[in-house]
């Protein structure tokens, strides 16, 4: 079993930065893959960005350039930096951990992110 709890969400204007964090705790954390997610309202949930346990990341085009994902597994946590936001990126964001080859898929419980002027 593994619980993650989020922080740093808020509001923020364009074109600003915020740092997400995620700790997990319950189980072996350097062996999970960890990603992080967003939804916005009425939309379905998307990967942002995600970090394997020998730290191969990927994001899709939409944040690319932009968000920076990291773990430290010293500390059982993984940030999200996200810098020159846009309205766009708007939504609750979500941190994920997930033990390949297995069904053990966890999630945080989300925090807010606003970007607006």
């Amino acid at each position: 079993q593994v619980q993650l709890v989020e922080s740093g969400g808020g509001l923020v204007q364009p074109g600003g930065s915020l740092r997400l964090s995620c700790t997990a705790s319950g189980s072996i954390f350097s062996i999970y893959l960890m990603g992080w997610y967003r939804q916005a309202p009425g939309k379905q949930r998307e990967l942002v960005a995600r970090i394997s346990s020998s730290g191969i990341t990927n994001y899709p085009d939409a944040v690319k350039g932009r968000f920076t994902i990291s773990r430290d597994n010293a500390k059982n946590t993984v940030y999200l930096q996200m810098n020159s936001l846009k309205p766009e990126d708007t939504a609750v964001y979500y941190c994920n951990a997930a033990r390949p080859n297995t069904p053990l898929d966890y999630w945080g419980q989300g925090t807010q992110v606003t970007v607006s002027s």
